[in-house]
């Protein structure tokens, strides 16, 4: 499962929410004229011979009336914390620093799976500390789900299933995720497709699902209509790639059919002028039959060949 862009597109569907959920600290002092727009996630080089450094999801704060600086978000999702690396966020930070000629950046980590995760990155000698880096940390799996059980954010109400509950309480868990997206996502096409995000991280099984269906059988009968508009579409979408594909590829073949039997018309024609109808008739089976690479070769020899037979005296 691809974690990293299952989180990029929630966080660049819903950046407002998403900021709000994940970094709360720096997040409470934006207000309602704030801006927050995705930026590019491929940092400018320093050499073109360079390797490109890409974020996961930088976000860029501004107020248009310019009354407060910008301010830079860069949010990485990290699935498994101990392969979480400080010093690499930190390179991404000061790249992101120096591109905007700004000091207001703010890491933030977002942790899908439990476990010990690196701290601060600090460097100095031993008198001093010449480089302090701190992150904000949004480790999933720690938060409770009750406290977000009736969240207005709906960006923390689809990843309740993430959070931490007890066993017992995984079917209450998915029908709040999913009344969650159906009160707070008016739009019928991101309903479908964060329904998938649910069902991908509740991961319930076919009993859970059964006893699912027993208990909210509303519910069963709008995530059905999500999931057959969504497949509808899918197979709708992929019936009009298939066609274009199909289309392109057959007037490819065609032109390359149209070129081969142009390419065999003009060696027959070739042959019997030089040689005879009879020789070009003797001949015919074979030069329908050969690869465009053989009618080159024998349409060079022809070039300088005395007899009909050294025409194919290379094959």
């Amino acid at each position: 499962m691809d974690h990293d862009q299952n989180f990029k597109n929630l966080i660049l569907d819903y950046p407002e929410q998403a900021l709000a959920f994940f970094a709360p600290e720096e997040a409470a002092g934006l207000d309602g004229e704030a801006r927050v727009l995705p930026i590019r996630q491929e940092q400018i080089k320093d050499r073109l011979s360079d390797r490109f450094r890409a974020l996961d999801i930088p976000l860029l704060v501004e107020w248009p009336d310019g009354r407060r600086a910008l301010l830079l978000f860069v949010v990485e999702e990290e699935t498994d914390p101990r392969r979480f690396s400080p010093h690499r966020l930190a390179r991404y930070c000061l790249d992101l620093a120096e591109l905007f000629e700004t000091d207001r950046v703010v890491p933030v980590v977002v942790f899908l799976q439990p476990g010990e995760r690196a701290g601060p990155l600090r460097l100095g000698g031993d008198r001093h500390t010449y480089l302090d880096f701190r992150y904000l940390a949004c480790p999933l799996a720690e938060l409770p789900f009750e406290r977000f059980r009736a969240s207005d954010n709906l960006v923390a109400r689809l990843n309740l299933p993430n959070m931490a509950y007890p066993a017992t309480a995984k079917l209450s868990v998915y029908h709040a995720a999913f009344q969650g997206l159906l009160q707070l996502e008016p739009d019928p096409d991101r309903q479908a497709k964060y329904l998938d995000f649910v069902d991908l991280y509740a991961a319930l099984t076919p009993e859970e699902l059964a006893e699912y269906r027993q208990h909210y059988p509303e519910e069963v009968e709008a995530m059905t209509t999500f999931a057959e508009r969504h497949r509808k579409e899918g197979l709708e979408q992929g019936l009009e790639q298939g066609l274009e594909q199909g289309l392109e590829q057959g007037i490819e073949q065609g032109i390359e059919q149209g070129m081969k039997k142009g390419e065999r018309a003009v060696l027959l024609r070739l042959i019997e002028r030089k040689f005879g109808p009879e020789a070009a008739a003797a001949h015919r089976t074979r030069i329908e039959h050969a690869d465009p690479d053989t009618l080159l070769a024998w349409s060079d020899n022809l070039l300088t060949a005395d007899s009909v037979e050294e025409v194919f005296q290379s094959t």
